[in-house]
């Protein structure tokens, strides 16, 4: 069972949220906070396997809880829950080591994806996300300069490396795509290390990014 902690300053959001993992049954809600510096505190207490985080909170705003949480309780995986007026923060949060970031009103499936992504130690965008990711930096040095880097940077990966590549960007975790491959997962993880070794970033997250970039991944689901 992936345990999670929830935070987010509307209760009526934790409710849903709850319940929505709850009903997958493969996560549970073991605290939840209403501001950044408790959710701070309760990760630092009961280390659960994922922070769901929202963005906005009074205290401390989620991305400094991100930071702090990352620092401190390094056995968390830290996802933000995010809305499209707050997609301006996804760049600051990839910084601070998010590793998902969910829409709050995205697919509930989705939602249960996310959770279970992070916590296996994969990266997951939602695809909407994914494309305002995409679309702001490719304002930094035009979007289509930084596809076409992005693609000669794959050109160099090989078949099944560009294939693993396209699953991290899809969200998978290693378990989920050595079952799609056929694969053991030991040498799935050696596909995933030769890929960010190749490609020269330095998670999962940032090559989800290249991904989507060079055509891989469906950005605009």
């Amino acid at each position: 069972m992936i345990r999670v902690l929830l935070a987010d300053d509307e209760a009526m959001v934790r409710a849903g949220v709850s319940a929505i993992l709850a009903s997958g049954g493969e996560s549970e809600v073991v605290a939840e906070a209403g501001d950044g510096r408790e959710a701070v505190e309760l990760a630092r207490a009961h280390r659960p396997d994922v922070a769901l985080l929202d963005i906005r909170m009074p205290r401390l705003d989620g991305l400094t809880a991100a930071e702090e949480i990352v620092r401190t309780v390094p056995g968390t995986a830290v996802a933000m829950l995010t809305t499209f007026s707050e997609q301006s923060y996804v760049a600051r949060a990839l910084a601070a080591g998010a590793t998902g970031f969910l829409l709050k009103s995205g697919d509930p499936y989705e939602l249960m994806a996310g959770v279970r992504a992070v916590a296996e130690g994969a990266a997951f965008l939602s695809p909407k996300v994914a494309r305002y990711v995409v679309e702001d930096l490719g304002r930094d040095g035009g979007r289509l300069a930084r596809q076409e880097r992005a693609r000669a940077r794959v050109a160099l990966l090989s078949p099944r490396e560009r294939e693993v590549l396209g699953l991290v960007g899809a969200g998978l975790s290693n378990p989920e795509i050595a079952a799609r491959l056929h694969l053991v997962e030991g040498t799935v993880k050696a596909y995933v290390s030769a890929v960010l070794d190749r490609l020269e970033v330095r998670n999962r997250v940032r090559a989800a990014i290249v991904a989507y970039e060079a055509g891989l991944v469906e950005a605009d689901g």
